[in-house]
């Protein structure tokens, strides 16, 4: 499987997470965001950013990941009606969280929150299989002036 990732250019060296929080990860639960499709990525980030903040030098990250690979997914269904909500970031965390923990699989295959029919694939850098996932090639990457 392919997956995309669009970073600011200096973080687009090496696969590694912030560990600051986001929708499915607390504070210090480090995982690694990826898309399903570059356009995927590039939603995620535009909403997440001020139209300055989408004019910077990007680079999309692509990241292969062996099939063979374990997946766990959280269908949309297992999700309460409101999980994409802000006020419901909880929910997701706590899920995150404990996914990480369990090490049950090196993927995370989630919906994502703008687009719910898409996924996301969260990596788990701790997960003993991360050396089998490789970034694969970046390229530049520069969002369209008409986005916000």
């Amino acid at each position: 499987m392919i997956v995309y990732r669009i970073v600011s250019h200096e973080f687009s060296g090496s696969l590694k997470a912030s560990g600051r929080p986001a929708r499915w990860n607390s504070a210090d639960h480090i995982m690694i965001y990826t898309a399903g499709s570059i356009s995927l990525a590039c939603l995620e980030n535009v909403v997440h950013r001020s139209s300055e903040g989408l004019s910077g030098f990007f680079k999309i990250m692509v990241i292969k990941i062996p099939d063979d690979l374990s997946c766990d997914v959280i269908p949309l269904s297992d999700l309460p009606e409101n999980w994409a909500d802000f006020t419901s970031v909880n929910i997701t965390r706590l899920l995150g969280d404990k996914w990480l923990k369990s090490k049950t699989a090196i993927i995370l295959q989630v919906p994502s929150a703008i687009v719910s029919q898409e996924s996301n694939y969260l990596i788990n850098p701790d997960h003993y299989d991360f050396n089998k996932i490789h970034l694969i090639e970046t390229r530049d990457f520069n969002f369209d002036k008409r986005i916000k």
